[in-house]
């Protein structure tokens, strides 16, 4: 430990090269995203966290009384993080409603490509070893996916409205459906280190809405 941290005292921000102060439980956060997204949270130990993020014990237990309160912050801020993902696509009107779906896909090919097939979704990650979590996790993933479900239910109403798929398809069930499928070609794309099982699940899917 170098002797700015350990002058520094728990819980206070760190300075960075330009003389300005991190915020220290950002930085705690982008480290846990990062690590669960790849290696899920039974795998990920709060030391390997605060070396990632560089920073003192005594900072993490300022922020998060326990690991489990820090993973219910995860789950949160992903949440956050993935909501401006759907909204910066679902919501792009210079595209109809399935080319949006369809350029969501892209993006998030382009970002597990980026990083080497190894990072998928933090929520989906959790929901895998749900079996071994705390149980307070279980009611916050279901909340993530009824979230992420209304939203793509209110594309796939659009995409009824504008004659791309039909007026009389459940959009609600088809939404629980696409990220049920969604989760497990992601699941695939990691084993497989390839982006195919996420272009054969996004195809396989809009033929099947705009076919219903």
């Amino acid at each position: 430990m170098s002797n700015t941290l350990s002058k520094r005292g728990p819980g206070r921000p760190r300075k960075g090269s330009d003389g300005n102060f991190i915020n220290t439980r950002q930085a705690l956060i982008k480290a846990g995203l990062a690590a669960l997204t790849e290696k899920g949270y039974s795998y990920t130990g709060i030391e390997e966290i605060l070396r990632a993020a560089n920073v003192p014990k005594g900072s993490f237990y300022h922020y998060f009384g326990s690991k489990e309160a820090f993973g219910e912050v995860l789950i949160e801020a992903y949440n956050a993080y993935f909501m401006k993902k759907l909204s910066r696509w679902f919501l792009d009107d210079s595209m109809s409603p399935l080319q949006r779906l369809q350029a969501f896909v892209d993006d998030a090919k382009q970002g597990m490509q980026k990083f080497a097939f190894r990072r998928g979704c933090l929520v989906g990650n959790l929901g895998q070893e749900m079996a071994a979590l705390p149980d307070g996790f279980r009611v916050l993933l279901q909340e993530v996916f009824l979230e992420w479900e209304k939203r793509t239910a209110r594309l796939l109403q659009e995409a009824a409205t504008v004659g791309e798929i039909s007026p009389n398809l459940n959009t609600q069930k088809m939404a629980r459906f696409f990220w049920i499928g969604w989760e497990g070609a992601v699941l695939r794309a990691k084993l497989e280190e390839s982006a195919a099982p996420l272009d054969l699940f996004a195809h396989t899917f809009i033929s099947l809405v705009q076919h219903s």
